[in-house]
């Protein structure tokens, strides 16, 4: 019997590679215990949360006790959370931001799925550089959208412009990029994402001049849930004002470690022609999708904390940390600027052996084709220091075994 869609089974057999890596995780930990096993499989961020959040919380808890006062909300968002956000928003992104060009989302996910769900048709392309989130084909599929990858350009893991424009058909209705990137931790260029842009803009004016008011745009959505992490001064450029056709979301998941508690946001360039349509279009799908509105409690805490981030130090120190592992095991990798994961190359191609003779070893990564790019493997520094030192030895062996 069936019980479930083609397609679903699909999607879950294409994100198998991380359910696989938690599974073997969790299988290793309980033979050989949990301080054995070196796991950078999940990209979960441990740091704590800022210190303020617990009075915050107190005060939440305080004005809780009251009619509707964990009551539902807007399906926009708390009135005085976006206020908040359009502020914190229009310094993010140098360009001023009203409140209601934005959506609070359940998380960036949430954000990705409204807006997929707002204007995408069966058959309708969203195009994104690989490697790329293991979850976009699913966010676009739900919708009958179609992922199409473009391989970047390697050793930067910038997107490949040219590759990209060549891409393009009638079709394809966004383009997403996601800057500090996940899983290779690369930060865009002002210089490429001004290509990107002028690419859309291109786009959009010879599809105006062909269809006119029937004319369906080309997006540039940016997902920043990773923009607070960018190290060695390294800025992370603003993309709303690029195009009029820019859309941003991002999330308070990584930068206050606050993941569960699934608070998001999108906007949407305010000189967008018709901008009003798509962030009600996005209000609507977030009811209908049924989120119905963000957290409340996630909403009034993050609203109270737009200026606060974890100890961005602590992940600083690990990305050196495990640069100077990989470097020692004779691992090539590009240094990441932003996030905290490592996307190094595979020793002898392979990234599931590889994969495979590091789980040997008791280490656990992810192989690179379950991010859209065989050949390398994903690791994520969101783990102790202590761990990524007892990882050395591990690495060390793995890579021996592929010598000639």
């Amino acid at each position: 019997m069936q019980l479930i869609t083609s397609q679903i089974k699909q999607s879950m057999s294409g994100a198998s590679w991380i359910r696989k890596m938690f599974e073997k995780g969790a299988e290793l930990k309980a033979k050989y215990g949990a301080d054995a096993v070196c796991d950078f499989s999940l990209g979960n961020p441990d740091v704590p949360p800022p210190a303020k959040v617990a009075d915050v919380l107190h005060d939440i808890a305080d004005n809780a006790v009251r009619p509707l006062g964990l009551g539902y909300c807007p399906n926009a968002g708390l009135p005085v959370f976006r206020e908040a956000l359009a502020s914190y928003i229009s310094k993010q992104q140098n360009m001023k931001v009203a409140p209601k060009d934005v959506v609070c989302s359940v998380g960036a996910a949430g954000a990705l799925v409204s807006f997929f769900r707002a204007v995408i048709e069966a058959g309708d392309e969203v195009i994104c550089p690989a490697p790329y989130f293991v979850e976009y084909g699913s966010y676009c599929g739900h919708f009958g959208g179609v992922l199409k990858s473009v391989p970047s350009s390697l050793p930067s893991f910038e997107p490949d412009v040219e590759a990209i424009a060549s891409a393009i058909t009638p079709k394809t209705r966004v383009l997403l990029i996601n800057s500090p990137n996940n899983p290779t931790g690369a930060i865009y260029s002002i210089e490429v994402l001004k290509r990107l842009a002028a690419l859309v803009d291109e786009v959009n004016s010879k599809r105006e001049a062909q269809d006119g008011e029937n004319a369906r745009p080309l997006y540039l959505l940016s997902d920043e849930p990773y923009r607070a992490f960018a190290y060695d001064g390294v800025e992370v450029p603003a993309i709303l004002p690029l195009t009029k056709f820019a859309v941003v979301l991002g999330s308070f998941s990584k930068t206050l470690s606050l993941a569960g508690e699934r608070i998001g946001y999108i906007v949407a360039n305010p000189e967008m022609p018709g901008g009003d349509l798509l962030v009600n279009a996005v209000t609507l799908t977030t009811r209908t999708l049924g989120f119905v509105n963000a957290p409340v409690i996630g909403q009034q805490l993050a609203a109270k904390l737009l200026d606060e981030t974890v100890d961005l130090d602590v992940y600083d120190r690990r990305r050196k940390l495990m640069a100077e592992v990989l470097t020692n095991a004779g691992i090539e990798f590009t240094m990441p600027k932003g996030a905290f994961y490592f996307f190094p190359k595979a020793p002898g191609g392979d990234d599931i052996e590889f994969v495979n003779a590091l789980q040997e070893e008791l280490v656990l990564a992810v192989p690179g084709r379950g991010f859209g790019m065989p050949g390398y493997i994903r690791l994520s520094c969101s783990v102790d220091e202590k761990i990524i030192e007892r990882s050395a030895a591990g690495f060390a062996k793995a890579v021996e075994k592929f010598k000639q």
